[in-house]
């Protein structure tokens, strides 16, 4: 995965574009608002873009990047406030991560990011996906008889659509990516909905609720006590033995 780094400082654009290489990405590393627009190497998969650069401020360049583009762009910064949250976001960023920050926390933003854009989630090194996670020949994730498309946004039951709201299949789609894996409650809050969200957590159950009834079937989100919650497959032997 490609990604343009627009970061003046270098004590942080290095170890930064270190780290990340560590992860497989691919970074190309400008120092300016100017240098980042001209950058016609290749298109980038998603833009790391700081606001505080020399030439011109952050919020324009991404002005002019979703003017041309819908590349996904996270914004990273040492301005904190809400307000400049709020109008990074209204201008077409797809994230905002404070500085400092960690690289395993930006990976985290920029697997949530890609995925909501549509694009093939980039997942680090760690646990395989549960064998009964299929692809079909549409692209559809399968689990036994629930198909998810990502691309289409649609859900599938026994060759029955299924109607989620948006943030119904964000919660489901994220939970799929490793079924069987217990997911934290914050993990969940941060990915599908914001990490800056406020809401009550009250928010996550009565979204996994009305998951459930929709699905027809409790058994297909599990919770673990104090934890979180995993996406299983009702009847599936291997899911209750994990769930055991």
């Amino acid at each position: 995965m490609r990604l343009l780094l627009i970061e003046d400082d270098d004590r942080i654009a290095g170890p930064l574009t270190e780290g990340l290489g560590r992860y497989g990405f691919t970074v190309d590393h400008v120092r300016t608002g100017t240098a980042g627009l001209a950058d016609t190497t290749a298109a980038p998969d998603l833009v790391l873009l700081d606001l505080g650069l020399p030439d011109m401020d952050g919020l324009d360049v991404c002005r002019s990047l979703r003017a041309r583009s819908a590349v996904p762009i996270i914004m990273i910064t040492a301005r904190g406030e809400e307000a400049d949250r709020i109008v990074g976001l209204e201008l077409g960023a797809d994230d905002y991560l404070a500085k400092p920050f960690g690289v395993r926390e930006l990976i985290a933003r920029i697997r949530a990011v890609t995925r909501r854009a549509g694009a093939p989630a980039y997942a680090p090194s760690g646990p395989t996906q549960a064998p009964e996670a299929q692809q079909t020949a549409s692209g559809a994730q399968a689990l036994g008889p629930l198909g998810i498309s990502r691309r289409t946004r649609e859900v599938h039951l026994d060759g029955r659509q299924i109607a989620l709201t948006p943030r119904e299949f964000d919660l489901l789609a994220y939970l799929a990516e490793e079924p069987g894996t217990v997911y934290s409650r914050q993990q969940i809050m941060d990915t599908v909905w914001d990490p800056h969200f406020f809401g009550p957590t009250k928010t996550l159950d009565a979204h996994v609720a009305a998951l459930r009834r929709k699905l027809g079937d409790p058994a297909w989100i599990t919770t673990t006590r104090g934890v979180g919650f995993r996406l299983t497959v009702p009847g599936d032997p291997v899911a209750f033995e994990a769930a055991g």
